[in-house]
């Protein structure tokens, strides 16, 4: 892990946050409570700010940046699955990123949304409430029902555990 100064900011990191092996923190980053940055992410605050909320997860090898008019905001009981791209956009509370998305600057995603896995969501798309979008270019599949956004707090709660067992071991070296 690796936390790194940049023009004088140092990432700030709430309270109980696990940053694994390999991961890299730069910059104007600020990441909330009982989130995790798993294992050779990188997350690179050198242009704008990049700010992540509570209990969100960040997954292996993600790559987080952003452009100087395109800040990343990305809230709380997120899940950003493995090999995410995610780059100066906003991600509402209570969304999961799929595995190998890319998510591109001033997109918006709105609460309880889903992006399947390998889709590629063009700049300045906004997607509704509790949308299901997939696809190159990401389009909507289907309206979400209002229980999807208990299942994507339950995997950020899952995550939240996990990276608590990553700590608790580590804490026993």
């Amino acid at each position: 892990m690796d936390i790194i100064k940049f023009r004088e900011i140092l990432p700030k990191l709430g309270k109980r946050v696990f940053i694994a092996k390999g991961a890299r923190i730069i910059g104007n980053t600020e990441i909330g409570d009982d989130s995790a940055v798993w294992f050779n992410t990188v997350i690179r605050g050198d242009t704008a700010k990049i700010t992540i909320g509570k209990n969100t997860n960040i997954q292996d090898n993600s790559v987080l940046h952003c452009d100087p008019d395109s800040p990343l905001t990305i809230g709380n009981n997120v899940t950003i699955g493995h090999n995410a791209i995610v780059h100066g956009c906003t991600i509402e509370d209570n969304v999961m990123i799929g595995m190998g998305a890319i998510v591109m600057n001033d997109a918006v995603i709105r609460k309880n949304s889903i992006v399947a896995a390998g889709s590629v969501v063009l700049e300045k798309t906004e997607v509704p409430e509790y949308s299901l979008i997939a696809g190159s270019p990401a389009k909507i599949k289907k309206e979400l029902a209002p229980a999807t956004g208990d299942v994507i707090r339950n995997v950020s709660k899952h995550y939240v555990e996990l990276k608590d067992n990553y700590i608790e071991s580590e804490d026993k070296k």
